[in-house]
């Protein structure tokens, strides 16, 4: 039996504070008006006019090392929030678009049945009940016999 590979730790590398090229703020001293790209998809809002990030989220190890500038993959980016706009609507084309991309991906070729997630299309070439020979779940599918004129995700 082959060992379980170790993970190599997350390398971060020691830069002097003052050196940092954009300012650096714990976790809790934020100012007002810096919030990360995660926050601003919770608020309903796209980056917008932001560049690049304004500030660095320091990461909860580099917390307790205040002279040292944190260089791990953890740190979050800051942005600025009046430079933030509105995400965009789909217009109904589009999302007729999307729905008829994800029809192709999730309707089986043998049975026409549409299920709630995506077939192994590729491999398989067909949904699992009719490559192993078995009843589906009714609950899993909708059975479409003709094509589905509308019939939107959202």
């Amino acid at each position: 039996m082959p060992r379980a590979r170790r993970k190599r730790p997350r390398k971060a590398t020691r830069v002097p504070r003052s050196n940092a090229t954009l300012p650096e703020f714990d976790r809790g001293a934020v100012p007002e008006g810096l919030v990360t790209r995660r926050a601003l998809r919770d608020m309903g809002l796209s980056p917008g006019d932001n560049t690049g990030p304004v500030a660095i989220l320091r990461c909860r190890l580099c917390a307790t090392r205040p002279a040292w500038s944190c260089r791990h993959p953890t740190r979050g980016f800051l942005l600025r929030i009046d430079l933030a706009k509105p995400k965009r609507v789909p217009t109904l084309a589009q999302e007729l678009a999307l729905d008829h991309a994800m029809a192709a991906r999730s309707t089986c070729s043998r049975c026409s049945r549409r299920y709630d997630y995506c077939l192994p299309l590729r491999t398989v070439g067909c949904c699992d009940p009719c490559a192993r020979g078995y009843e589906p779940t009714p609950g899993t599918y909708v059975l479409t016999t003709t094509p589905v004129t509308h019939r939107l995700a959202a």
